[in-house]
């Protein structure tokens, strides 16, 4: 059974009223069965009961909601989910979990919706002017659609994103931020490919050729007759109208890069914040490093 903060509206240190069921439904996106499904399941955790024994729901719901939607998009049965979530602190926070849900996007393939900007608004729960938009779009959030008056949407940064409109940043800053980490994780990103590339790919494409080789020696063995090896393709797979040695290979790669990849970004993220405390302590003070930095970090990103 789930229990925490997340039960408890406004938690986080937000300022956000109260969702009754119907809110909470309309702003997740699901239906007011599946938020009272997954309470009797234990994914959510239950409302506070106001006057009126009406439920109350925050935004550690919503987080909690999204990361789920996320973990199902994954492929995971609400058994795997429910494992999941249980691993969580008991405690964790609305920031907290949107930034699990960001981690369990960012290894989905590109999946960038197109809204209008009223669905975007009920998403958010909030109107948004021309300058709220701007900001969203400097942090990656959204982006102009194809149409006027519609935005590319990346789930997994939407509400972190969101979280920063009221935060006095100035857009050039926001901006300066997000070219600043761009630019050193490419950096980070470079570097473990290089590694990936020479450690674990090259040394896999090595004993493949090995093993194609000897098939082919035995081959030869059968005489004249026998099938001839298919002509290699440039990187030392069978070349073919359909591609199929290409498809082979990037299926490959997915293969052996999909274990290490969510221990990559866990790694990356726990060691800057742990850098970003020891930078705010030296700059500020031994109190200036909060859990808010990442969070706000992360969305930026």
């Amino acid at each position: 059974m789930v229990t925490g903060t997340t039960a408890t509206p406004g938690s986080d240190g937000t300022d956000e009223p109260p969702l009754t069921v119907d809110e909470l439904a309309a702003r997740a996106g699901v239906t007011v069965r599946t938020i009272r499904f997954y309470g009797t399941r234990g994914l959510l955790p239950p409302p506070v009961i106001g006057p009126r024994r009406v439920g109350h729901y925050g935004p550690g719901h919503l987080s909690r909601l999204a990361l789920i939607e996320e973990l199902q998009r994954q492929g995971m049965t609400l058994a795997a989910v429910e494992r999941y979530l249980e691993q969580l602190p008991p405690d964790i926070g609305a920031q907290d979990l949107a930034i699990h849900r960001a981690l369990v996007a960012s290894w989905l393939p590109d999946s960038a919706e197109v809204v209008a900007r009223e669905e975007l608004e009920r998403r958010l729960g909030r109107g948004l002017g021309d300058d709220d938009i701007g900001r969203l779009d400097a942090m990656g959030a959204v982006a102009r659609g194809p149409e006027p008056g519609t935005y590319r949407v990346d789930p997994g940064l939407l509400r972190l994103a969101a979280q920063l409109l009221d935060v006095p940043i100035p857009y050039e800053t926001i901006l300066a931020a997000r070219t600043v980490l761009l630019e050193h994780t490419r950096s980070v990103a470079h570097e473990l490919t290089r590694l990936f590339r020479d450690e674990v790919w090259q040394p896999y494409r090595d004993r493949e050729a090995e093993g194609a080789g000897t098939d082919r020696a035995e081959g030869a063995t059968g005489g004249a007759g026998g099938a001839q090896p298919a002509d290699p393709g440039p990187e030392g797979g069978c070349a073919g109208p359909d591609g199929a040695g290409r498809a082979e290979r990037a299926e490959a790669m997915r293969t052996l890069s999909a274990p290490i990849r969510p221990l990559v970004v866990q790694a990356l993220v726990t060691a800057f914040q742990r850098s970003l405390k020891e930078e705010l302590r030296a700059a500020f003070g031994p109190d200036a490093a909060g859990s808010s930095g990442a969070s706000a970090t992360a969305a930026g990103d």
